[in-house]
């Protein structure tokens, strides 16, 4: 295993006896979180939580309601889980361990709590179920546990019932409930305000489902009148739905929301089994909601026995003119739609502007080469993007089938030549039933000509159709492609699939999600600048993004005049910051080869940052508005830092206190300069060199939309 345990886990040894029949109550080990459990008088289970004193969640109602349905074990009979209920017993334990991540912001995460599990028994229906919570130092975790029994083997879940209930109309930071994308712009209202604000947060994407006026996406991050931060997420969903929030806005309480599948039913359930984790965030010191690592605890350990073919990928290609609109993935514009097998694309006129052509990749092989890249994505490579897109066309592509300008054999053997590998591209088109049947031969494909990564995508709306993109069944399905993919080594970024809640820590090679608004859409509408210093907070609770960052040129309009008007809404500095503030160990230089040429002095940051960490340091952080951060690389002794900040600009001080005593470091600093502005000055940029040793201070001052990013080196 990729893990070792430091300290004795004693989560056997110390489970004690009967808990009683009154109200039960957990602390964290350091005592500042506490969560109390109690049955009504109807025996309803309900909850609530406090941290340092502080009511967190008001008492909250707990429950599963199922559908009378005849594969149910009770069939038309069926009964729910919702009240009734009497405590059997409440057995306690602690646990305390040091695990290591194959990749990380850390060499080591502590996982460190104390746990109570409420043994609960429904007389009317004679069932049993366990309610689990595991409460840490900075939250906890809930999860409804099914024990085998004769009554309740097979069972559907109509809904899950689990409910946070607010103590005030708290500012939230948040997305539109949708079950089928998360690429929206984060909202900032009171809790009161969702409602209002729905109208305008809801804007196009090539598959969405909003549910509710009032509902919102998890990880939703929160803050109190009174300074505490609170987010709400899962962990660990496996074989079931993914989790939203509905909010009753007259009393401000959430309640679960689970994605149905094309039946309308939210999960089909065999035990023993169990639901994810529901997870609570809270401190009142903002940068704890970026350090702490609830999510990845709150999932198994690694599965993976030998993980050294797992690395993180620092990556261009063939990608951003295509965003951008300059090239197409297409390869004819005479097609108006194509039978994979039938249509013979060497007898076709190409339409001249195929981005996959050889010539394209090899330029971007010798310009991965060149700054030592690891690799190189290509993007429409394969037969079928002619009419690929908005039919609901089941089998799509094939995903081995070069077009006749793509050699995939000596475009490999050419990037292998120059030690860089190509990444491999698979859009499904949403048609998630056709990638399973051709996923054994692209895999073994893949084996075959080199490739160890692979980015998916899942555009459009789900076939089998009727499914969502994060029902059961397709949460089931992307797992798969994983699992898959580990048993052939290749690593798995996918892009438009669900929401990661953890699950990198048990699939390691797992590296990369899309699962939100990305730098994709600064070529579309643009994202708001404190786009970047929000989703620290909220979609990488889960895990790690690929944000597609480094886009230099922020100016699109300087080499495409069909986009003229359309710039990135950060400072060219901003951009650098990003490998910083948004954690990831696939990282992806994003811009085209000859705009990099035009900044090399400002590149030379993308060519030297890690991707992969001994410690992190946030050194100060507030929601939408700024995180600077530092992160010291695995294995060197080098320090980098970042800072990115919102439209409003930010004055930064950085005591260099971390450094390792009598040490020396060669500091290269690119900062915004003086006049720099996202808007009006984004390419305002200096660079300046110094030494520097431990106890040194830096300050920064960030531009609208701006950074910082600095390298220093142990001498």
């Amino acid at each position: 295993m990729n893990y070792s345990k430091i300290l004795f886990a004693l989560a056997i040894a110390l489970v004690l006896p009967t808990c009683g029949l009154e109200a039960q109550t957990v602390t964290s080990p350091n005592g500042n979180v506490a969560v109390k459990f109690s049955l009504s008088q109807d025996g309803v289970p309900t909850y609530e939580m406090t941290y340092k004193k502080r009511e967190v969640i008001r008492p909250s109602h707990l429950g599963l309601e199922l559908a009378k349905d005849k594969h149910a074990s009770k069939g038309l009979e069926e009964t729910s889980l919702m009240d009734g209920f009497t405590e059997e017993d409440c057995k306690r334990s602690t646990f305390d361990e040091t695990w290591k991540p194959v990749w990380g912001e850390t060499s080591t995460i502590r996982n460190h709590y104390n746990e109570m599990a409420v043994n609960l028994f429904q007389k009317a229906a004679n069932r049993h179920i366990i309610i689990r919570f595991r409460v840490y130092d900075y939250g906890m975790g809930l999860r409804y546990e099914f024990p085998q029994q004769a009554d309740l083997n097979y069972f559907i879940i109509k809904e899950e019932h689990t409910q946070f209930a607010m103590t005030g109309d708290h500012t939230a930071y948040w997305i539109p409930g949708d079950y089928d994308t998360q690429e929206y712009e984060t909202q900032i209202t009171p809790l009161s305000g969702i409602r209002q604000r729905m109208k305008t947060a809801v804007d196009g994407n090539a598959s969405q489902t909003v549910f509710s006026p009032t509902g919102v996406q998890t990880s939703l991050q929160m803050k109190t009148h009174d300074g505490l931060y609170i987010n709400i997420h899962e962990a660990a969903c496996v074989n079931y739905p993914t989790m939203h929030l509905n909010l009753d806005d007259k009393n401000m309480v959430f309640e679960s929301w689970l994605t149905p599948d094309a039946t309308g039913m939210k999960g089909y359930m065999q035990t023993p089994c169990q639901t994810p984790w529901r997870t609570v965030l809270v401190s009142d010191d903002a940068r704890d909601m970026l350090a702490c690592k609830l999510t990845l605890n709150l999932n198994e350990p690694c599965k993976i026995e030998d993980t050294s073919w797992i690395h993180p990928v620092k990556y261009c290609g063939v990608w951003w003119e295509m965003i951008a609109g300059n090239n197409t993935w297409n390869y004819t514009d005479d097609l108006p739609s194509v039978k994979l097998g039938e249509t013979d694309y060497t007898k076709v006129k190409p339409n001249g502007r195929h981005g996959a052509n050889n010539a394209e990749v090899r330029k971007y092989i010798d310009f991965a080469a060149k700054n030592h890249l690891d690799e190189v994505l290509v993007e429409g490579w394969n037969e079928g993007w002619e009419d690929w897109f908005g039919h609901s066309k089941d089998y799509v592509f094939d995903f081995v089938t070069p077009y006749p300008d793509f050699d995939i054999k000596a475009l490999n053997d050419y990037a292998h030549s120059k030690g860089v590998k190509l990444m491999m591209h698979h859009e499904t088109s949403a048609s998630t039933q056709n990638y399973e049947r051709h996923l054994g031969a692209a895999y073994d494909l893949m084996n075959k000509y080199g490739y160890d990564a692979v980015k998916s995508g899942y555009v459009g709306d789900i076939i089998p159709r009727g499914e969502h993109h994060y029902s059961q069944t397709i949460n089931n399905h992307y797992l798969y492609c994983v699992t898959e993919a580990a048993k052939h080594h290749i690593m798995v970024n996918a892009h438009e699939a669900v929401r990661p809640t953890g699950l990198c820590r048990t699939w390691p090679n797992m590296v990369g999600n899309e699962s939100a608004r990305g730098t994709e859409y600064e070529s579309f509408s643009g994202n708001e600048p404190y786009h970047t210093v929000i989703l620290p907070f909220t979609r990488l609770q889960g895990g790690p993004m690929d944000y597609t960052p480094g886009i230099l040129e922020t100016q699109i309009g300087t080499w495409n005049p069909n986009k003229k008007d359309m710039y990135v809404h950060t400072t060219l500095v901003g951009q650098l910051a990003l490998y910083m503030v948004m954690y990831s160990p696939l990282a992806m230089a994003a811009d085209l080869p000859e705009n990099y040429a035009k900044y090399d002095d400002a590149f030379q940051f993308i060519r030297d940052v890690p991707l992969d960490w001994d410690d992190t340091k946030y050194l100060e952080a507030e929601p939408a508005k700024y995180i600077s951060v530092a992160r010291k690389a695995k294995k060197t002794g080098d320090w980098y830092l970042g800072g990115k900040c919102d439209a409003d600009g930010h004055q930064c001080s950085v005591k260099l206190d971390f450094l390792d005593k009598h040490a020396v470091y060669d500091c290269t600093i690119y900062a915004d300069a003086k006049n720099a502005d996202y808007k009006t000055n984004p390419k305002a940029y200096v660079i300046t060199h110094r030494k520097v040793r431990r106890g040194d201070v830096l300050k920064f001052t960030e531009a609208p939309g701006g950074g910082f990013a600095v390298s220093m080196k142990r001498q």
